[in-house]
């Protein structure tokens, strides 16, 4: 099953076309903390060569990778430890501000990974900043969760119907639910209690220790936003310069968050089609419609006697709307579908399950979905899916259905309970904190922003908005976002409150 909720950055998931195509309490200022441990000024870690990673081969030379232990349940920092997996690259101007620490979003996506990739995106920050990332607890090189084989996972995608029109697919689709959850299980063990936000909201500070940095320069990409709303809540004293770029919106439960993405990704589809000369209302109904057909009857692709189902389509038109530079290839993949080849959209689903070429799947699902779970509370069920249903198709004739599904059965049967109904991101007495909106974003909607910066309370949310295409902003081609962000993080400028980029 794919999950459009919560989905990895912009940056990562353009990088998959191409490749492809809270608990805890509150006002903890960090300082004598016997679970955050004792500040050093960063020998802890032995930093050397990195390692090929995620298919990925090794970064270049600049790249320096290392391994931090921290407790695997930070109730008990004398217990059991994990290893986080980091990378860095040095400053390379002489008036260095310190460590400047990334999430890329996820909640899964691997830090260790895209980090090098998206360096040249932030190479003028680089000049005064280490650029530092890391894979969260549960992903990847961080004792990274794998909850099914890829045979498994490709049996899944054929035979799972993410819109159970009938009592039969709806019972396969909470079966292979329940039996994913149970897969997790054995998989993560004890680990698949403490991969929550809040635990991984902690590692962060240790990881500023360690960096040997009085407070915590931070920049979060789309759940990477959430990340540093709870960091913020947790340790206020200790926020320096944090950045939070295509922000989740704290006040949406899990109904909530399906409503927003449904209507985020049918406002991105609405503009692309408008690019295309196309009405929107007509042309969503023709890819509802498409979509039906699909259903009906999965298209042949070139790709190893697989077919295209709904649900692969949908994945597939999902995919490009991250980024308006993507759109053309969601262009030419309807197009061929309409012909009856569902290649092209199968190429796009792939990317954005992260299936390469041998058939080898990513593990950014299974993380994702261990972590969110696990962070969230509520567990609609089938009944309540159901009811919900016209409303979401109402929203959305291409993604409500989906979506909808979705809210009851992305966490069904899950093994260990959530924590939260939403997460706490309140923060006062914090630095101020840069959160960027953009108008067009599909996965992350520009409401989010404001709401986030609510939160963080008076005098800590600044709003910038981006009027935009795609998920996220800074290095999306705004001169103006990437100017007011640079100033920000490079020289403590802060924005005026509602300052609006076009």
């Amino acid at each position: 099953m794919t999950r459009i909720t919560r989905w990895a950055a912009l940056t990562a998931a353009a990088a998959l076309l191409t490749a492809g195509c809270s608990g805890g309490p509150s006002g903890d200022d960090g300082e004598n903390d016997g679970r955050s441990g004792n500040k050093n000024d960063g020998t802890a870690l032995d930093w050397g060569r990195c390692k090929a990673s995620g298919g990925a081969p090794a970064p270049g030379g600049d790249w320096q990778c290392a391994t931090l232990r921290v407790p695997l349940d930070w109730s008990e920092p004398d217990g059991a430890t994990i290893g986080l997996a980091l990378i860095r690259a040095k400053a390379t101007g002489d008036d260095r501000l310190g460590s400047l620490l990334f999430n890329f979003g996820g909640p899964g996506g691997s830090g260790v990974s895209m980090m090098p990739s998206y360096a040249g995106t932030v190479a003028e920050l680089r000049e005064r900043y280490d650029l530092v990332s890391w894979d969260p607890r549960g992903v990847a090189a961080s004792e990274g969760v794998r909850c099914r084989s890829d045979r498994e996972i490709q049996a899944a995608e054929s035979s799972v119907d993410g819109t159970p029109d009938t009592p039969a697919e709806e019972r396969t689709y909470f079966e292979d639910a329940a039996d994913f959850g149970k897969g997790c299980r054995k998989a993560a063990g004890k680990l698949m209690a403490h991969v929550s936000t809040t635990d991984t909201a902690r590692d962060m500070d240790r990881i500023r220790q360690v960096l040997g940095d009085d407070r915590l320069n931070y920049f979060g990409i789309s759940y990477g936003t959430e990340l540093g709303g709870v960091y913020a809540h947790l340790f206020p004293k200790k926020v320096g310069r944090m950045t939070l770029d295509a922000v989740v919106d704290p006040s949406a439960d899990t109904v909530g968050h399906a409503k927003n993405q449904t209507r985020g990704f049918q406002l991105a589809l609405d503009n692309y089609l408008k690019s295309t000369g196309r009405d929107p209302e007509q042309g969503s109904r023709e890819i509802a419609d498409l979509l039906e057909r699909i259903d009906a009857e999965p298209l042949p692709t070139s790709s190893s006697g697989r077919k295209l189902t709904q649900t692969l389509a949908l994945t597939g038109i999902v995919l490009p709307l991250y980024s308006q530079a993507s759109w053309p290839a969601l262009t030419s993949a309807l197009r061929a579908a309409e012909e009856g080849d569902g290649s092209k959209l199968l190429a796009l689903a792939d990317g954005y399950n992260d299936r390469d070429a041998s058939g080898r799947y990513g593990t950014t699902t299974h993380s994702q979905r261990v972590i969110s779970c696990l962070d969230d509370k509520q567990r609609p069920t089938a009944a309540q899916a159901r009811k919900l249903l016209p409303e979401f198709e109402e929203i959305s004739p291409v993604f409500g259905a989906f979506l909808g599904w979705d809210t009851a059965g992305w966490c069904h049967d899950w093994p260990v309970p959530g924590q939260h109904d939403t997460p706490e991101v309140s923060a006062p007495g914090a630095a101020p904190i840069l959160v960027i909106g953009n108008t067009g974003d599909p996965a992350t909607p520009y409401e989010g922003a404001r709401r986030m910066a609510d939160e963080l309370g008076e005098d800590v949310g600044v709003v910038l908005t981006w009027k935009g295409e795609g998920h996220g902003a800074y290095g999306s081609g705004s001169d103006c976002v990437d100017s007011a962000v640079n100033a920000y993080l490079l020289d403590g400028t802060v924005p005026e409150d509602g300052k609006v980029c076009s």
